[in-house]
């Protein structure tokens, strides 16, 4: 089994409920357009404590609505939610979302984990371009443990960094500070932002210290006033 994040980050952008989940409700019916094999529109909901419970893309708006009145919510973190489905044994997916906030510090965030078999063919690429029409992120990879371990090993990468994956995605303003040099595909999206293709773990290494370096990883400022750079 192999085990893949595709993640998507956000600053600071208060939203309604209805418009948190109708982002949802987009996101959930186009990754299980893109991952049929996984979903078969089943979808569990993972609680903090207790089993997980059904539910359907019709609910999304009641489901977010009990979590922004539940205790412990702040308007300050925004609406959590942790979704999951499996295909079998061999197949699984988890989707983690915190959004319509307006945190100080935490970013806002859209995290797709997938375990597939080590043969199979996942879309990382698309789900990636997905995220980033349906949530308009500052930033967002496709990453697992090796690179998040090499990067954290040799480039001094601290969790909540602006970061790419194998896959990158960057906003329109980052995208403006991409070095000419850079040893990467670069391809513009529709609704602005552009999509890195870089590859291997050292090539992630490498691309992700040239663009530190070009400040098109710098950090949003804190405490955070914005959605993107």
């Amino acid at each position: 089994m192999t085990r893949r994040a595709i993640r998507v980050f956000w600053g600071r952008r208060p939203e309604s409920v209805q418009a948190v989940a109708s982002r949802w409700r987009r996101t959930l019916e186009q990754v299980e357009f893109l991952l049929p094999e996984v979903v078969g529109g089943s979808w569990q909901q993972i609680h903090s404590a207790g089993p997980a419970t059904a539910v359907t893309v019709d609910q999304l708006a009641q489901v977010l609505e009990n979590a922004q009145t539940a205790e412990d919510w702040s308007d300050r973190l925004g609406i959590g939610l942790r979704l999951a489905s499996s295909g079998g044994s061999e197949w699984g997916l988890e989707l983690s979302g915190l959004a319509g906030g307006e945190p100080e510090i935490v970013l806002q965030s859209m995290i797709l984990a997938v375990s597939a078999p080590d043969t199979a063919e996942v879309p990382e690429t698309e789900l990636l371009r997905m995220l980033a029409a349906e949530w308009e992120p500052d930033f967002g990879d496709v990453t697992d443990d090796n690179i998040l371990d090499a990067l954290e090993d040799e480039s001094d990468y601290r969790v909540g960094d602006p970061v790419i994956g194998r896959v990158g995605y960057l906003s329109s303003a980052r995208a403006d500070a991409i070095p000419d040099d850079l040893a990467a595909g670069v391809a513009a999206l529709p609704g602005g932002g552009v999509l890195l293709q870089i590859g291997a773990v050292y090539g992630v290494v490498r691309a992700y210290e040239r663009l530190r370096e070009t400040g098109a990883l710098d950090p949003l400022p804190r405490p955070l006033d914005r959605a993107v750079l």
